[in-house]
């Protein structure tokens, strides 16, 4: 796919539509890792959000509220 780098604001830049963006899995706010290669490539790369199992969550969220319980019942 050829794109042509365009004057965005005082910058320059790419717009990727929408099938692009659905395509690679991306939308709005999506962080992205840009890396520029020997001889000028450039990789514009997802970056994996931390994925945390639901019962590691649980887990932490009982002990967070078992140590700190003293000072939730006095919150509320």
């Amino acid at each position: 796919m050829i794109k042509t780098i365009a004057k965005i604001g005082n910058s320059q830049g790419i717009i990727f539509d929408s099938a692009l963006l659905q395509l690679a899995r991306l939308k709005l706010g999506d962080e992205v890792n840009v890396e520029v290669h020997h001889g000028g490539t450039i990789t514009i790369a997802p970056v994996d959000p931390a994925i945390i199992e639901t019962e590691t969550a649980a887990a932490s969220a009982r002990r967070l509220i078992q140590k700190n319980s003293e000072l939730f019942r006095r919150l509320s």
